[in-house]
């Protein structure tokens, strides 16, 4: 794993509870890092998840409830870790619904939750964070994306979040430009099946799936503090796989 020293630095992980989430705030404790272990509804799991990321090495911990999509309870979120541990200085926008079923199959509720996790999540946590990196002179903005996403890759079965995934990608890009005189970086990881899906396709690029360290790996490399001349950027952690059929 990348050798990365964060012990100055507040991490917030949404949806980092549990699955990647949780392994990409674990990744950053084992760096030093002060980390906010961010939950909707998986209480038990997030303080679990605290207090192994002290065991790990966090410099301090805590745990923040709130739905990404509520603007309010974004604000409130942010305002817990900023009087817990201080202002946030790296984001990961994890958090993301996904509906693996035919786009027609999928109710209006379901595409709703699907892109506005993904997508207004990412907004409203980033906007939110913005301020104090700004007034900082420093941040590190990570977004979680899909393989694939980079040419606009549709299929049928999971559509909305396709869509999704596109805009976080072009979002991602818009931010990066408009932080350039900021001190920020804001770039994506985007996987293509990760080791923890409930799913997966008949062939894995590689012979295996992405593990979460695959994905740590990544997102650490821009959660550096010298790597402060690359943004707008986006990693795909898909083994070489490439969707096209010709």
């Amino acid at each position: 794993m990348l050798s990365v020293d964060l012990s100055d630095h507040v991490v917030l992980v949404t949806g980092s509870a549990k699955g990647v989430g949780r392994d990409l705030l674990l990744a950053t404790a084992d760096a030093g890092a002060a980390v906010a272990v961010h939950y909707n509804t998986s209480e038990a799991e997030a303080a679990a998840t605290m207090e192994e990321a002290l065991e790990r090495g966090a410099s301090e911990a805590t745990t923040v409830s709130g739905d990404v999509t509520d603007p309010d309870d974004v604000d409130a979120l942010f305002g817990a870790v900023e009087s817990d541990l201080g202002p946030v200085t790296a984001l990961v926008n994890n958090v993301g619904a996904f509906a693996p079923r035919h786009w027609e199959d999928i109710d209006f509720e379901t595409w709703q939750t699907v892109v506005e996790t993904n997508f207004y999540g990412t907004y409203l946590c980033s906007k939110r964070a913005l301020g104090p990196m700004r007034d900082a002179g420093f941040g590190r903005i990570v977004n979680i994306g899909y393989a694939g996403s980079e040419k606009a890759l549709v299929y049928p079965v999971n559509f909305p979040y396709f869509v999704a995934k596109t805009g976080v990608l072009m979002f991602t890009r818009m931010l990066a430009s408009d932080t350039t005189d900021d001190g920020i970086t804001v770039n994506a990881v985007s996987p293509y099946v990760v080791e923890t899906s409930d799913k997966f396709p008949d062939e894995a690029p590689r012979g295996r799936w992405a593990s979460t360290d695959d994905i740590a790996q990544a997102a650490l490399f821009f959660l550096h503090p010298e790597s402060d001349y690359v943004s707008g950027e986006n990693i795909e952690v898909d083994g070489g796989w490439l969707p096209e059929r010709l």
